[in-house]
């Protein structure tokens, strides 16, 4: 089958395709034909190297977690009536502890194996990329939302907020009746997160940005910030919280995580998190968020935007521009016109 392959650590160009044997489903498993492959920030990060401490991957591995596709064939103990539904489902390495990934490889590929008991059905009717979409990027931005609850009338911020995660929080908290300003970079992305629902739009690139964000909240700062900028923006982002508001660090796109002082930020009353403060979900719980994100997607709560979609064999352009800020929402490898 066709795939892509992260040969040594290192840049983009380190993604080769190449033809490996197709995996078969063992017990308990499917094989999925992949129609499209999810790609994300994470998947940069540890084709660069970074993250040994915490994934264990070692070249050559197939990147990539999350696909979208029909059922291939199933495994011993499996309904064989599953063979030929539309479903999308984590790959790789399972946490015995979870049940959920911990080690994302095996979706970059023409067929990828996950639990039967993971899939996720694509329902009647909805669109198969958006429903990728919500598996990681959608699934986070819930379990980010759940943790402080943008309420009606609160204002929020969100940096980074052209990115795919991003672009679905700022959708989850308009969706809330929170009123939403998007900080992200340049004209383009501020377009595409005043599409997204975003009231207000701020140029962190710009000086005095921080300014304009107190300035249309009176002064006093938001009530929510989520973060997805990290390094320095996103500790400036910090700082414009509202004295006893909620901060969420979960992105490290500056190249990595906001710092804060927890001694500051109980001081001012502010409720600090990080992705590791928030509780820990196991594959079932994980698949609850998805279904009730399938629930807001069809009321039309949410609807993630596919940005771009790059045949699979460029899965080093997607990962280049990724790297180089180009990308807006959701990234895709495409593997079928269905």
């Amino acid at each position: 089958m066709r795939a892509v392959r992260v040969e040594r650590f290192g840049g983009p160009e380190v993604l080769a395709p190449v033809e490996v044997p197709a995996p078969e489903a063992g017990p308990g498993e499917a094989v999925i034909g992949v129609e499209a492959a999810d790609v994300l920030f994470l998947d940069t990060q540890l084709r660069s190297g970074w993250g040994a401490d915490f994934f264990p991957l070692q070249p050559p591995y197939i990147p990539g977690s999350g696909v979208v596709g029909r059922v291939a064939a199933v495994g011993e103990g499996v309904d064989p009536s599953l063979v030929g539904s539309r479903v999308t489902a984590d790959t790789g390495e399972r946490s015995p502890e979870t049940g959920r990934t911990s080690a994302p490889q095996g979706g970059y590929a023409e067929f990828a194996t996950a639990p039967a008991e993971s899939l996720v059905a694509v329902p009647e009717g909805a669109d198969a990329d958006q429903v990728l979409a919500l598996l990681h990027d959608g699934l986070t931005a819930q379990h980010i939302a759940d943790a402080v609850v943008p309420g009606r009338g609160e204002t929020v911020l969100v940096t980074a907020a052209a990115g795919g995660l991003g672009s679905i929080l700022v959708q989850l908290a308009r969706a809330e009746g929170a009123h939403v300003i998007a900080a992200a970079r340049g004209g383009r992305k501020l377009a595409w997160a005043k599409e997204q629902g975003a009231g207000h739009t701020v140029d962190y690139s710009e000086d005095g940005w921080t300014d304009r964000v107190l300035e249309l909240t009176g002064g006093a700062g938001p009530d929510v910030v989520l973060d997805g900028a990290g390094a320095a923006l996103g500790t400036a982002a910090f700082g414009l919280t509202k004295d006893g508001g909620r901060f969420v660090g979960y992105g490290a796109s500056g190249g990595d995580f906001a710092l804060i002082d927890p001694e500051r930020a109980e001081e001012r009353g502010i409720r600090a998190l990080s992705l590791l403060d928030l509780p820990e979900l196991d594959d079932a719980s994980g698949r609850r968020i998805v279904h009730r994100l399938l629930d807001k997607l069809r009321r039309g709560d949410v609807a993630p935007k596919i940005g771009q979609a790059f045949p699979l064999e460029k899965a080093e352009e997607a990962h280049r521009a990724i790297a180089e800020r180009a990308t807006l929402g959701k990234t895709i490898l495409r593997l079928s016109s269905r």
